[in-house]
Order: C-alpha cells, then sequence, then structure tokens
C-alpha cells in the first residue's frame, strides 16, 4: 500500500493530475493552534473536535469523519507500506508532519518527506501554493526517505511542542539532518510561538495598519516561518482585544 498525507484540500487537484501512484490522505488539521492535550489518541481527538467546534462552529461529527479518520489511516500500514508525508517547511506544516510522524512511529512502514523543493530561499515559506502536476512530481521524485532517528525526531519534537516545552524543542531543533531543511528556524519560531506571532501583531498595529487584508500580509511577510493563514492571524487578533 502506498499513502500520500497532503497538507490540505487545496493540493489535491494537482496531485490528481500528476498522476503519481498511491492512495490519497488529507490533512486537514491546524495543530498549531488550540487544545493538544490528551491521554490516548481517542481522548485528544475528542479534544480537537471540541475546540474546532468552539472556533469554527463545526459539528464534532464531521471532524472525526474528515479529519480524524485520515490520521488512522497512518495506523493501518504495514511492514513494507510505504506513506510520503506531502508536507511544507513552515511551522505550521511541521506540527501537522511531527504529529504524522509520531503515529507513524508506532509502525514499521517506509516512510518518505516530500517538500515543494522547487522554491528558493526567498520564498521558502510559500509552500505548495500553485503547484501544477509537474510541480507535484518534481516534488515527488525528490522526496527523502526518512531513517528511524528522523521519525523518532519527528515524534520528540511533537511531544516537546505538546508539552511546550521550549528547552526541548530548541535543542532538538540543532539536530543536523536533511529531512528536515530550516529545523533550527522552525523550532525557535514553535518555542516562542506563545509571545511572538502576537508581539508582531501588536507591533504592526502600532505603525498604523489596521485594515485586517494588510495586517495579514505584512504578518506572512514578517513571520512567514510560522506560516499562518488568515484565521489564525484573526484568532490572535481578538485575543488581543478580549
Amino acid at each position: 500500500m502506498i499513502l500520500h498525507v497532503l497538507p490540505g484540500d487545496a493540493q489535491v487537484p494537482a496531485f490528481n493530475e500528476s498522476g503519481i501512484e498511491g492512495e490519497m490522505l488529507v490533512c486537514r488539521e491546524a495543530l498549531v493552534e488550540g487544545d493538544i492535550s490528551g491521554d490516548s489518541l481517542d481522548e485528544f481527538f475528542i479534544n480537537r473536535a471540541a475546540f474546532i467546534n468552539s472556533v469554527y462552529d463545526e459539528d464534532p461529527s464531521n471532524y472525526n469523519a474528515r479529519v480524524a479518520s485520515q490520521f488512522r489511516r497512518l495506523l493501518e500500514i504495514h511492514t513494507g507500506d510505504e506513506a510520503n508525508l506531502w508536507f511544507e517547511y513552515e511551522l505550521f506544516c511541521a506540527v501537522n508532519m511531527w504529529f504524522c510522524l509520531d503515529l507513524l512511529n508506532r509502525t514499521k512502514s517506509d516512510v518518505y518527506r516530500v517538500a515543494p523543493v522547487y522554491l528558493d530561499e526567498e520564498n521558502r515559506w510559500d509552500g505548495f501554493g500553485g503547484a501544477n502536476g509537474d510541480r507535484m512530481r518534481q516534488c515527488f521524485e525528490g522526496r527523502i526517505k526518512l531513517s528511524s532517528d528522523d521519525i523518532q525526531l519527528g515524534s520528540d519534537l511533537w511531544t516537546a511542542f505538546r508539552n511546550k516545552d521550549t528547552e526541548e524543542l530548541l535543542r532538538l531543533s540543532s539536530t543536523s539532518t536533511n529531512a528536515f531543511p530550516y529545523l533550527i528556524e522552525v523550532g525557535k519560531a514553535a518555542a516562542e510561538i506563545d509571545s511572538s506571532p502576537a508581539a508582531i501583531i501588536a507591533e504592526i498595529q502600532l505603525e498604523g495598519i489596521n485594515n485586517f487584508n494588510e495586517i495579514f500580509l505584512e504578518f506572512r511577510r514578517r513571520a512567514g516561518v510560522y506560516g499562518y493563514g488568515d484565521s489564525q492571524v484573526k484568532h490572535l487578533m481578538e485575543k488581543q482585544i478580549v
């Protein structure tokens, strides 16, 4: 069995266009925000569904059907099966990937990282946006097979992120591995997630920028490493108002 975990529904058309063999799963989560507690996987998903319901007014049953079900498929793969993780470089995608690696750490499958290898340094946080079938094939051809150490590192990063263990996040992110480009920058962003994004938004507003679209674009320019969408930036702004 060959599985491909895409970072969102936006990448589905390009993946279908690519003609790459395998079954497609979609990661429809934003684990950079909200409750990520839970003593078991079931409890974790219950807490996530409650958070999504409270913020986005989504029925918890939809979460189980559209989100949790995709992740649970990763626990069903066996030795010799292949999991391809299509995740971008920034923190938003990195945290989702770390969670996937924590799940895959319980299996013996072959795991590959598929990244947007066509991006240059300046545009590294842009991700797969705008990629067509040819770009997707290029990324797949440049995939990196993860070693057991790489998979364990991803699992450990997820644990440190869940525990808000900034020291451990910084220590782990200093690990040298081709599997996680820009890990030092991403780890630093993860360690500062409770303070830095909000401070950047406040700084932008103090400069007299009040239109949301302009705030969002400026936040992306200054803090692209977080990979936040407009929903995350809006939530940060709402918290500041409260």
